[in-house]
């Protein structure tokens, strides 16, 4: 059955029989395997090697990062602090090496069985100086420094000290004014919180209801701000070579209804392409009428009469007689 404290206990187990858990599932220890030299101080722990060594049975470089089942074990004390061994075995030869705690410098160190592999850069073996050393050889040899190199340096962390404070008064007279009331700051923002969130939702009805009313989908967008509806209709304006700039200014009404009476009288035909530029047809040119020689027009003919056939030929037309 399962309690409330997280622990499982198996229908078969009887407190008659075994006091605990582990006991009842033969284990001498709550860790198993790993505390089987818990009676020796032994704790088997998962390690990893914190610097690149070189194993000292078969000479082969292991790299930082390697982790082994480590034998944990407490050998001494730095004053209160204790110090710990990590014993573990070679995986290249089965050979054993052994790293301890450095509490005194915040460190580790090889006790047997490895040496560490030196791969820091020292300036001083290269003819350098140390990192932390300013003043170069000069203090090295206990020479004093260059008294205008000093007031150079004092002058420039001074400018600099001042510098920074003010900045940190600004930023603590800041905080001070923003931490001096707490419900009033608190108070400002939801204030300010609600007023941004009544205009949003206003936004939205208005948005929801032109869609409602117009009935278009829900990803037409018509919030100019956003670039939506009215991006895409001065993009469709352009594309058919009107101007995308109806009104030149809010509430110019008549400038509005002139270009609304162009485009209603303008020929638009819905199954051709607007963005090609249209056809032009000119006039057919006709010919003058026919003048007499005395210079008076002439009569044109009546048009031949139209039979009860409605205008076809009759039975017989082709003949030479009537």
């Amino acid at each position: 059955m399962s309690q409330g404290f997280s622990r499982y206990i198996p229908p078969d187990f009887d407190p008659r029989k075994s006091s605990t858990l582990n006991a009842h599932q033969g284990k001498k220890h709550a860790l198993g395997k790993r505390a089987k030299g818990i009676d020796k101080g032994v704790l088997v722990v998962r390690f990893e090697l914190p610097f690149n060594i070189w194993c000292g049975t078969c000479n082969n470089h292991i790299g930082a990062g390697v982790r082994y089942n480590a034998q944990k074990k407490k050998v001494g004390n730095y004053y209160s602090t204790p110090i710990y061994a990590f014993r573990c075995k070679c995986h290249l030869c089965s050979g054993w090496f052994e790293i301890r705690t450095d509490p005194k410098n915040a460190a580790y160190v090889i006790e047997e069985g490895a040496r560490k592999q030196e791969s820091d850069w020292d300036p001083e073996e290269h003819g350098g100086h140390a990192a932390w050393d300013t003043e170069g050889a000069a203090a090295a040899a206990g020479e004093d420094p260059d008294t205008f190199t000093t007031l150079e340096k004092d002058t420039d962390q001074v400018a600099t000290a001042r510098k920074n404070k003010s900045r940190l008064d600004e930023l603590a007279a800041a905080s001070d004014r923003l931490n001096a009331d707490p419900w009033a700051v608190s108070r400002s923002l939801r204030t300010r919180f609600r007023e941004e969130k009544k205009e949003a939702l206003a936004r939205q009805a208005a948005h929801d209801g032109v869609l409602e009313r117009y009935a278009l989908h829900d990803g037409v967008h018509l919030d100019d701000e956003e670039g939506g509806a009215g991006a895409e209709w001065v993009a469709a304006r352009l594309g058919r070579g009107l101007e995308a700039d109806v009104v030149g200014k809010k509430g110019d009404v008549a400038a509005l209804g002139e270009t609304i009476r162009t485009n209603t009288k303008r020929k638009y035909d819905a199954f051709h392409d607007t963005s090609l530029p249209q056809r032009v047809r000119l006039p057919r040119k006709t010919s003058p009428p026919p003048k007499a020689e005395d210079g008076k027009a002439v009569k044109p003919a009546a048009p031949p009469p139209v039979t009860a056939l409605g205008g076809l030929a009759g039975y017989g037309s082709g003949s030479e007689s009537d």
